[in-house]
């Protein structure tokens, strides 16, 4: 199964990731939430999620 780690030290909540995979990231009050977790059929659209953060700080790795 898929993980998904967001580094907080780059993220800077422009929200590209929100806007693709909804489903899988999400803002919270200030706080991004976001799925560890996916499962394999939702993997291309979260790395689709992490190629538009300009910060690039999401990384999915099996």
């Amino acid at each position: 199964m898929p993980k998904v780690k967001v580094d907080m030290n780059l993220c800077e909540f422009h929200g590209q990731c929100v806007f693709v995979a909804p489903k899988h990231f999400r803002f919270v009050g200030d706080d991004l939430q976001y799925d560890e977790l996916i499962s394999d059929e939702d993997r291309q659209l979260v790395e689709k999620a992490a190629k538009a953060c300009p910060q690039l700080a999401i990384k999915v790795s099996d």
